[in-house]
């Protein structure tokens, strides 16, 4: 099972306050474990702001009002960039085919960048369309993913790029559940087995 690419909702019943309510993107999953970045919980800081606080500044007015996300509890101090696809989906060998120093192609149009050039282009009013940022994020050890699930404290559905980059974040979640025929709702707190 290879869950890359697609979206942990957390079930109602979900008690750990770091994912209650939660959406989280899977960015990497595989025999070593998983790493998502929850997508749809605000920090309470935009975007300009974090980059006043690496001396940076906004040069992107279509992004002045993005908001920095919670990306997990992992790490809350290193920066994740999700964003649209910047190189070709196949590089010359030896090459990434991204212009910045550390990203990782997740899906054909999805990306992960953790270097600080990525700020740097936006703050000189280039870099990705679209982009998500989050501090921290969310990480599972071997067989750990795989023994929530069997819990039932996370549905799963292919991740849709629309929902990450355009859905409001006050809707994100409802939305993620919809790509299921879903309604919170609908869904009970308590984890049963046939």
């Amino acid at each position: 099972m290879n869950l890359t690419h697609h979206f942990l909702i957390a079930m109602p019943g979900m008690e750990d306050a770091s994912f209650a309510r939660s959406v989280v993107y899977l960015c990497e999953h595989g025999e070593r474990g998983a790493l998502g970045l929850i997508i749809n919980k605000p920090m309470g800081i935009s975007l300009e702001g974090l980059l006043e606080k690496v001396d940076l500044s906004l040069g992107r007015k279509d992004l002045s009002e993005a908001q920095v996300l919670q990306g997990g509890p992992v790490q809350v101090e290193r920066g994740f960039v999700l964003h649209d696809a910047m190189g070709p989906l196949r590089a010359p060998e030896g090459e990434d085919g991204s212009p910045y120093a550390s990203t990782m192609r997740i899906a054909d149009d999805v990306e992960m960048t953790t270097s600080k050039d990525v700020l740097e282009a936006l703050s000189h009013g280039a870099g990705p369309r679209r982009v998500l940022v989050t501090l921290g994020y969310a990480a599972w050890a071997q067989g750990q993913l795989e023994s929530e699930l069997a819990e039932n404290s996370w549905l799963t559905v292919n991740a849709d790029t629309s929902l990450i980059f355009d859905a409001p974040l006050a809707e994100r979640y409802d939305r993620a559940l919809g790509l299921l025929g879903l309604q919170a709702w609908t869904l009970s707190p308590e984890a049963g087995h046939a």
